[in-house]
């Protein structure tokens, strides 16, 4: 204990300069405790968000196997559906009560009643706006739910109450909450690329940012650490007098970030993120997470502390005669090593069509190649950084760049605290681009139309001439499967098409060799021919009419063929899909079974809009599927792509941060040797571009292997997802563009450690 307080009066009493310094480290400790924070706390938002998701889903809600043993005698009836309202879900819980009374689900004072409709504040707000949106709420307005019931502030949700008639297709319902939501709001395989990136974006920059807080002013602290060892201090007591200073600010600093973490949340909150908001309350960090920010971060410091003096405990007289370093060794590459050989294997992979099957093995061994190669950047740089430096200082000719390279060879890593946390940001920048390009991937509509299927059987004949006739449906079409016999051997079937030519040609952007009232085979080019649509092979189909009275109509499969290709994102029929006139089908019969109504529109948001309620003015229970939309996943998009730039955001920060502390720290540690040079005679001009030199050259070394190194890891990890694209060549430019940047700003950030004014006492002791 003596030694921590002897680290802590000198911390006190050695002048305005280490204040100065400690001040510093702790503003850069508060810093990385902040981001740290953030990190920390997404899991824990998103999982209050999906526990209230949970809380008041429906149990045994629209028949999807939810039930407890206790629904078969249940009291009520709810029936889910959600619907695309631009890029966000519109959910809304159609309830009926059909005995005792139910608890009202979280939010809600009451049970909706018949009529009734309870809705979220930002639905609240809309309906003034968008006077169709109350058509797919049909009801008059009771209520706003509380924020107990919705799972973020914006949340599109509604309870709608209905007479249990009119929930025809509702399941069973007991009472609101189960295990899990049913519309997380990250799956959690996406929790995962989320995880995985933000490690490799912020966590990892993060422990070399606050190793580079906890090691300011090293040279001129082991310089006293050495003198308070050959004056009896023990080599253990050396290393406990540089940790106390260390903990200190990082324990400090710790504090200061939490409270910055606080004051953070407590702002962003209210305002949001793009696509993704959340209440104060959510963005508590649990205990595990302060545990991590103030017992870790005071144990990386006191764990570097210790290491940082040990040279000064060993050898007192090398540090206080400022002799030469040893050079760093070859284990620090011992971690790229694998690290490539890993991401090399995967590219390997792809390149020659072996792409790996096995997603589990490659969900660790992924994650560990990016952190592997991580690591390896920051521990090779310096070998690589002394090795160029002997190489240019050999050949070079010029007095400016031969005195930067022998500086870097003597020293390797000094120049390089003040490039490592650049470097990391272009490579997880890299990383950033590929998980982009595969959430890119994920199943959206870009085709110019949309497609809205319907079950048939679900839809009375009187609101199907109703639905064909809402305002932004251009054509419809009635989709069928044959007839198979349960006690036949044969099982084979056919897919048919019931339309007229006209409503083929609203819905198609080429139809060839249509003929009204004649049945063809449909030929889509490019596409797999079913095998069992052959000419002359007959088919039954089971039709149903409005008194339900059943048929059974053959269908000859024709010869007559039909060139067809149409613009839906799931295109509406395959290649050898029998297109049956209406006219051919006895009149007031339609298909049954798995019979489907399609209707399509143009793609435009707005128009997409209209027409689903216009649907919902029909029938509001109908459950629409919007082909080559799925609204809760395109919401997951959202969310993961607006963490990811939080975590680019993040790592932009502790870039910036961890330059700016290594470079004040370098300019005040460089200030002898600056001032010996300029009284030997050496110009200003001179000693500018040895600074410049001492960074640019060390710093490009370091970032043409992040660029290679990052496209490499991008490259494997796109293989491992499992896309359409492996190789990301559109994202090259940006990133050589970023690290010139980079090198940019460091060679102007570098010009300021020279100054005007010549200082003798800076050397008066040397």
């Amino acid at each position: 204990m003596n030694e921590l307080f002897l680290g802590l009066k000198l911390l006190l009493g050695s002048g305005r300069g280490n204040r100065t310094r400690f001040l510093l480290m702790v503003l850069g400790g508060a810093i990385g405790v902040c981001c740290l924070a953030i990190v920390l706390a997404i899991p824990s938002i998103l999982a209050a968000q999906d526990a209230r998701k949970a809380a008041r889903e429906p149990d045994c809600s629209n028949g999807l196997g939810r039930c407890t043993s206790t629904a078969r005698g249940a009291d009520g009836l709810a029936l889910t559906r959600v619907d695309p309202y631009g890029s966000d879900p519109l959910t809304r819980i159609f309830l009926a009560q059909v005995g005792g009374p139910i608890a009202p689900p979280p939010g809600l004072r009451k049970f909706p009643g018949p009529g009734e409709v309870f809705v979220s504040p930002r639905i609240h707000e809309l309906l003034r706006s968008d006077r169709g949106l109350a058509q797919l709420m049909p009801g008059k307005e009771m209520g706003i739910i509380s924020a107990h019931g919705l799972a973020q502030p914006d949340e599109l949700y509604a309870y709608v109450g209905a007479r249990p008639e009119e929930l025809k297709g509702g399941g069973h319902l007991s009472g609101f909450g189960w295990k899990e939501a049913r519309y997380p709001t990250v799956e959690p395989s996406t929790l995962d690329i989320l995880r995985f990136t933000l490690s490799g974006v912020v966590l990892l920059p993060l422990a070399v940012f606050l190793s580079v807080c906890a090691r300011l002013s090293a040279a001129s602290r082991m310089r006293r650490l050495a003198a308070l060892r050959l004056l009896g201090l023990s080599r253990k007591g050396t290393q406990r007098v540089n940790a106390a200073e260390t903990v200190a600010a990082a324990l400090l600093g710790a504090v200061l970030g939490l409270g910055a973490y606080w004051v953070v949340n407590q702002l962003v909150s209210r305002i949001g993120l793009p696509g993704f908001k959340w209440y104060p309350a959510d963005g508590a960090l649990p205990g595990t997470a302060l545990l991590v920010c103030l017992v870790g971060c005071p144990a990386l410091a006191w764990f570097v502390g210790r290491v940082g003096a040990k040279k000064a405990a060993a050898n007192p007289l090398a540090v206080r005669r400022s002799a030469v370093e040893k050079p760093p060794r070859l284990w620090g590459l011992l971690p790229l090593v694998p690290g490539l050989g890993i991401v090399v294997g995967y590219c390997v992979a792809g390149a020659t069509g072996h792409v790996p099957t096995d997603t589990s093995f490659s969900a660790i061994l992924m994650p560990l190649a990016v952190v592997l190669v991580g690591a390896g950047l920051v521990l090779s740089l310096p070998i690589l950084s002394r090795a160029l430096a002997r190489q240019v200082a050999r050949a070079t000719g010029s007095l400016s760049l031969g005195l930067a390279m022998r500086r870097n060879e003597v020293e390797p890593g000094g120049a390089l605290r003040v490039a490592t946390g650049l470097v990391l940001l272009v490579y997880a920048a890299s990383l950033t681009q590929g998980v982009l390009i595969e959430l890119n991937q994920v199943s959206k509509n870009t085709s110019p139309v949309q497609l809205y299927t319907m079950a048939l059987d679900n839809v009375p004949e009187n609101k199907v001439q109703a639905l064909t006739k809402v305002p932004g449906i251009r054509s419809h079409a009635i989709q069928a499967r044959s007839w198979n016999d349960p006690d036949s051997e044969n099982r084979s079937s056919i897919s048919a098409v019931i339309a007229t030519c006209d409503q083929l040609r609203r819905m198609a952007s080429a139809v060839e060799n249509c003929v009204d009232g004649r049945p063809a085979r449909l030929l889509v080019p490019d596409q797999t021919y079913e095998e069992n649509s052959k000419p002359g092979r007959s088919f039954p189909f089971q039709l149903r009419n409005s008194d339900g009275k059943r048929r059974v109509v053959t269908v000859q499969v024709p010869s007559q063929t039909i060139k067809y290709r149409d613009d839906a994102a799931a295109q509406l029929v395959g290649s050898g899909t029998v297109l049956i006139p209406p006219s051919s089908l006895p009149a007031g019969f339609r298909p049954t079974g798995r019979a489907t109504l399609a209707l399509l529109s143009s793609s435009a948001p707005q128009t997409v809009r209209s027409a689903l309620e216009g649907i919902a003015g029909v029938d509001p229970t109908i459950e629409v599927e919007t082909n080559g939309v799925d609204a809760a996943s395109l919401q997951q998009i959202t969310v993961i792509k607006t963490l990811l730039a939080v975590g680019m955001i993040l790592g932009l920060i502790i870039g910036v941060a961890a330059y700016l502390v290594a470079a004040t720290d370098r300019a005040v540690e460089r200030r002898p040797q600056v001032t010996a040079l300029a009284l030997l005679g050496a110009r200003p001009r001179t000693l500018r571009t040895v600074q410049v030199a001492q960074v640019v050259l060390p710093l490009t070394v370091g970032l043409v292997l992040a660029v290679v190194t990052g496209k490499m890891a991008e490259s494997s990890y796109l293989v491992t997802g499992g896309g359409a694209v492996f190789w990301d060549g559109a994202g090259l430019p940006l990133l050589l563009a970023s690290a010139l940047g980079v090198v940019v700003v460091a060679g102007l950030g570098a010009l300021p450690l020279v100054g005007r004014r010549i200082d003798p006492e800076l050397i008066r002791r040397d």
